[in-house]
């Protein structure tokens, strides 16, 4: 990336021995890796993160097999977090078009972890959830996520509008989608260069329709950059997605 982008860094692990409680357990589901990290009260890290790889068959199980890895990587925490790749309602998943269809059934992934971790725990979105950990809270702002899929997240005055799914909206040609186009599968259909020219035009057409304030890039592919995407677009660390996790309960309170 050029030094002149709008750029937010991750903050380090905050050592300390007694941090504020309750510590969360946030959790980020992506369609090539499960990461982790505990927060303190005020949604600072208070351990380092922890990955691990997303089942080559991303079943239910399967995926709660991995996520019973992932804890064992742990300290010890009061609650649970978890931005979860698809359609979400009241902890409840109807869609992860990057996982299995299986999640497409109305599975309860709230409850299934409360059940096995015994621990009180909240599920949304992982665009949502990475939002929550990019936005300013001013505004509407827009966060569009790049990484295996494409996902987005809309916020006026940081309170969330729910249910958006830009990624999965026809854009450009007829049945392809934002998703299509700037996802892992558009980045390797159309290469670097020409998904590039492809972001420069989505966001141009997402702030024609939506009329955002500030815009923010989040996931995996923002590394893929090569241009200045301009003042009112901020690129933020890939941690986002696990730093909103403690929002996550303040704002659905």
């Amino acid at each position: 990336m050029t030094s002149n982008k709008s750029t937010i860094s991750a903050p380090a692990p905050v050592a300390s021995s007694n941090p504020p409680r309750p510590i969360t357990m946030s959790i980020d589901i992506g369609g090539s890796g499960l990461k982790a990290m505990l927060l303190d009260a005020e949604g600072k890290p208070v351990s380092e993160r922890q990955r691990v790889v997303t089942p080559a068959v991303p079943t239910p199980e399967a995926v709660l097999a991995a996520l019973d890895e992932l804890r064992a990587l742990m300290p010890a925490f009061d609650r649970v977090s978890a931005g979860f790749p698809g359609i979400v309602k009241r902890g409840t998943t109807y869609g992860a078009f990057n996982l299995h269809p299986l999640w497409a059934e109305g599975f309860p992934l709230q409850a299934e972890i409360e059940k096995r971790w015994k621990k009180p725990t909240r599920v949304g979105n992982d665009a949502d959830v990475a939002g929550y950990g990019a936005i300013r809270g001013e505004g509407v702002e827009l966060v569009l996520t790049l990484g295996t899929g494409m996902g987005g997240a809309l916020f006026t005055n940081g309170h969330l509008v729910p249910g958006l799914e830009i990624g999965h909206h026809i854009w450009r040609k007829k049945g392809m989608t934002y998703e299509d186009h700037l996802g892992r599968r558009g980045l390797d259909r159309f290469g670097k260069k020409e998904w590039n020219k492809l972001l420069k035009e989505a966001i141009a057409s997402t702030e024609a329709l939506f009329n955002w304030d500030h815009l923010y890039l989040g996931g995996g592919n923002t590394k893929k950059i090569d241009f200045d995407p301009g003042p009112k677009v901020t690129i933020v660390s890939n941690q986002s997605g696990i730093l909103g996790g403690v929002v996550l309960w303040r704002d659905q309170a």
